[in-house]
């Protein structure tokens, strides 16, 4: 069995560490096979959370996990660290204006970056979870200039996964086919549909018919769609892409455009909704995500040990210093990624028309004021 690595999760008496810890400890997300030491970090008052957090973990009786140290110490928590997970950030409150938010965010990670430079291993990976994400990442990264700032990437899984699932939700879609094609007599009995039901809805040799919930029934699932991009901050700027990605409908893969035939849904309603997807969450339960983010931070991590699959893309929040999409550098912007070896690369040679050209520069613009913004408090701090 491999030698155990060191893994570090910060506000880890919070919602979002509940549902991710498990996951870790199980070998979910480093394998099987690699013993774990699960280092958790939160502030002093939570210690007592923490406590019991850690007697759950204990009691999971989980074979992988060597040792686990909850602590409220930075010098404790990010020392010779292979892999830290930044959750634990200031929440937005009431009547607090961004500029308070990033201000508060920036004396957090600001001294987590100075303690990964001085107390991790500099192959350390550094995925930053808490909000604003990408500038909280780009603040540690500053912090830490002993440390490669292509080792620290932001968490916009969330946003991709949140993607996935709209589109495998298939809308509505057209599907012409004569009356009594194979398809027709194939969709009468995934619709358990007699024959003697009409399928025609206007002209005599073609039917058309909406599919709102025949998508699991053609077998589409999550794994089904895939490369679909979110462009810029984890935040309601954010640009969900889908002109590259594909979905496999019956054995064959299809382009999202093709497959759905709705462009004014793909360019309005699905872009709105993924955008503004956490905060109906809010709305619904008055909590944060937290399943949904767990999932997300396991799929990132992952992919970050054990590499991409091949054809395939996924979305994370990276330096965006040498791209070849017109993002100014040294902002944290989420791109395409492929990852081999523990090492990511921007995918190239994407195509982008007008309407992506726009929704990129708008989140661009957001992330530049915001690194302004918090490099102005950053050397203040």
């Amino acid at each position: 069995m491999s030698e155990p690595i060191r893994v570090l999760v910060t506000g880890a008496a919070g919602q979002i560490a509940y549902s991710l810890l498990y996951s870790i400890g199980n070998g979910s997300v480093f394998g099987k096979d690699q013993p774990i030491i699960l280092v958790l970090l939160d502030i002093t008052p939570m210690m007592g959370v923490l406590d019991g957090v850690l007697m759950e973990l204990q009691d999971c009786a989980l074979p992988l996990l060597k040792d686990v140290i909850a602590t409220d110490k930075e010098d404790v928590a990010f020392k010779d660290l292979d892999v830290a997970i930044l959750v634990g950030s200031m929440p937005r409150r009431e009547g607090m204006e961004r500029k308070d938010l990033l201000k508060a965010n920036v004396k957090i990670f600001k001294s987590q970056g100075a303690a990964l430079d001085k107390y991790a291993k500099k192959s350390v990976k550094v995925i930053v979870v808490g909000n604003p994400a990408n500038t909280n990442c780009l603040t540690a990264s500053k912090s830490a200039p002993s440390i490669p700032k292509e080792n620290f990437s932001c968490l916009t899984r969330l946003d991709h996964n949140r993607a996935k699932a709209q589109v495998r939700k298939l809308r509505p879609r057209e599907v012409r086919e004569p009356a009594q094609s194979h398809t027709a007599h194939k969709l009468r009995s995934h619709l358990d549909l007699p024959d003697s039901k009409p399928l025609c809805f206007g002209g005599d040799r073609h039917w058309k018919i909406l599919l709102p919930k025949i998508a699991l029934k053609l077998g589409v699932t999550a794994n089904d769609v895939k490369n679909v991009i979110i462009w810029g901050n984890h935040s309601s700027t954010q640009y969900p892409d889908v002109n590259h990605a594909k979905v496999k409908l019956q054995g064959k893969e299809v382009g999202v455009y093709e497959a759905l035939k709705d462009d004014s849904w793909l360019k309005g309603e699905f872009v709105t909704t993924v955008q503004q997807r956490g905060a109906a969450v809010i709305k619904a339960r008055k909590l944060s995500s937290a399943m949904s983010a767990a999932k997300a931070i396991c799929d990132h991590v992952r992919d970050i040990w054990f590499g991409t699959p091949e054809g395939e893309f996924v979305s994370m929040g990276v330096i965006s210093d040498g791209n070849s999409y017109g993002v100014p550098d040294d902002l944290l912007y989420s791109f395409p990624v492929v990852i081999k070896n523990k090492t990511w690369k921007f995918v190239e040679g994407l195509p982008i028309n007008d309407f992506s050209r726009e929704k990129m520069d708008l989140t661009a613009k957001e992330l530049t004021e915001e690194k302004e913004s918090a490099f102005e408090f950053l050397s203040s701090a």
